[in-house]
């Protein structure tokens, strides 16, 4: 299973982006499907999960702004970003977690200028 990642790029502080993970096959009994992000010089951290009943969570740094999404007929997972904050600035990875396997994307760059 490849997952790709897109929809990054470089916006204005209150701007909004929609990133998208586009998965090669069908994912079957997946656990969850998750955003996460890493800055320059930190770890990776979650940013958001949404579960086969299609209830979602978010980390409290974007709750209100962000929304994540799937499309099982488009195989495509999405992030809908708002209101968005020069903290934001990341490499934002999709991430797939299923029984078998953790299944990562590349990773798509996020610049928020202020």
């Amino acid at each position: 299973v490849q997952l790709q990642a897109s929809g990054g790029g470089l916006v204005q502080a209150g701007g909004s982006l929609r990133l998208s993970c586009a998965t090669s096959e069908r994912i079957i009994g997946f656990r969850a499907m998750r955003w996460y992000r890493q800055a320059p010089g930190e770890e990776r951290k979650w940013v958001a999960a949404i579960a086969p009943s299609g209830s979602v969570d978010y980390a409290d740094s974007v709750r209100g702004r962000f929304t994540i999404s799937r499309d099982s007929a488009k195989k495509t997972m999405y992030l809908q970003m708002n209101t968005l904050e020069p903290e934001d600035t990341a490499v934002y990875y999709c991430n797939i977690d299923t029984v078998y396997k953790n299944y990562w994307g590349q990773g798509t760059q996020v610049t928020v200028s202020s």
